[in-house]
């Protein structure tokens, strides 16, 4: 008699990573697919992520009426919110509903305001974007330390789900120890227990931004920008193991050789590792 094919039950009660556990399968292999995308939903999605790192603070009617100004295509609102309901882009601004966190999850106070923060591993946070392919989208997670924004983890995958952000925060916790505080925003991936589990495991503390407090989470939202226009907008990549491939070559960038002015012209890996700069003393 043939072998039954092992599958997560996404109606069942426990949490699928735990599902995955039991059945001795992959996370990744319990992915959600995604519906297909229309090419020109895929051309109007990669528009729409450029208006929207220029203009963070732009909602649906005002990124409808950018496509008009901006390339001629006159598409309706709603269109415009279904396309940024797939990417998980939305408006950076102060205002209501600005995250989609699940009403089953708890919420955790921000922890941030006024703590000054002067050293690696005190604070770390997370966030998602959309990463643009030639036919196609994925997204990606990363887990960066705030002090010298280091990415310290990331992961590539084709949907929303959390099993990815879980993932990249165990590789971190393995890599680099754990840090005192963890702050992301309120979307469902951080939220869910599968990842607030992990951190309460190893005794961090949790601090979620407030709605619509875009500024909670900068550091990291300045990454995607940086990532997009110096490596994903430049690359159009073909298959998820090019796109793969290049975002870890400019991750290793960023963190050997990209020098912050904010970090007194330092890398985040000689701030994190507290290593030399390099450069001549100024007179």
């Amino acid at each position: 008699m043939a072998e039954r094919k092992k599958k997560v039950d996404r109606a069942h009660g426990l949490p699928i990573s735990r599902q995955c556990l039991a059945l001795d399968i992959s996370r990744s292999s319990a992915y959600r697919k995604l519906a297909g995308v229309s090419d020109g939903d895929i051309d109007l999605m990669r528009k729409l992520d450029e208006l929207h790192l220029k203009r963070p603070f732009k909602g649906s009617r005002r990124l409808r009426d950018d496509l008009w100004d901006n390339h001629g295509l006159q598409v309706n609102r709603k269109r415009v919110q279904r396309l940024m309901r797939l990417m998980g882009i939305r408006a950076l601004h102060p205002g209501a509903k600005t995250t989609r966190p699940n009403p089953k999850h708890k919420v955790y106070p921000y922890l941030l305001r006024e703590l000054e923060i002067n050293r690696v591993n005190q604070v770390w946070c997370t966030d998602l974007t959309y990463i643009p392919m030639r036919k196609g989208f994925l997204y990606l997670v990363a887990i960066m330390d705030w002090h010298s924004r280091k990415v310290l983890s990331w992961r590539l995958s084709n949907s929303l789900d959390a099993a990815p952000c879980v993932e990249a925060l165990e590789e971190a916790l393995a890599n680099y120890g754990t840090p005192e505080i963890f702050n992301s925003d309120q979307g469902c991936q951080f939220t869910s227990e599968d990842f607030t589990d992990v951190l309460k495991d190893n005794g961090i503390k949790i601090s979620m931004d407030g709605k619509g407090r875009w500024m909670d989470n900068v550091f990291i939202e300045r990454l995607w920008r940086s990532l997009k226009y110096e490596e994903v907008y430049l690359k159009a990549y073909d298959s998820v193991a090019q796109a793969r491939q290049g975002i870890d070559d400019w991750l290793m960038f960023y963190n050997e050789e990209r020098r912050h002015a904010s970090l007194s012209r330092m890398t985040p890996d000689q701030v994190y590792y507290d290593l030399p700069s390099g450069l001549p003393i100024a007179a």
